[in-house]
């Protein structure tokens, strides 16, 4: 984001008081927690795609690059650790040791981190992006 600060459609809809109880709570603090995460990593390319309603997998899925494995690994390191001091330690994690996709479950909110060219290739996104579906780039 190099420097700005962008209010993203999925956190302004984790703002919006349309969800309800300690749910609610917990999906606001924890898209919040991972695009200040990504950001602070200097991830690239974060697409946030809110998906409450449309899937029973989570309320949000974020998706966002690094410039290689290391960057990948390191970004995912720094959510994981951010969302386990915010009290979200329960994340489950996927392709961390190979760092070309690593997938963390957050529970309300699904994090993919790429590098560029398998991201490129699954084109995750493109699955997301039905006329009713908000999706934000970064």
């Amino acid at each position: 984001m190099k420097g700005t600060t962008l209010v993203t459609t999925a956190a302004r809809k984790a703002e919006q008081p349309s969800r309800s109880g300690t749910k609610a709570v917990a999906a606001r603090s924890a898209i919040n927690t991972v695009l200040a995460s990504l950001d602070d990593s200097k991830a690239e390319d974060i697409v946030s795609i809110d998906i409450e309603g449309k899937s029973a997998l989570a309320d949000f899925m974020v998706v966002a690059s690094g410039r290689s494995s290391r960057h990948v690994a390191a970004i995912a390191d720094h959510l994981m650790q951010a969302l386990k001091d915010h009290g979200f330690g329960n994340v489950r994690v996927e392709g961390l040791q190979s760092a070309d996709w690593v997938l963390i479950d957050a529970d309300d909110v699904i994090i993919h981190v790429f590098r560029p060219e398998v991201r490129s290739f699954y084109n995750i996104e493109k699955m997301w992006q039905a006329p009713d579906i908000d999706a934000t780039r970064h």
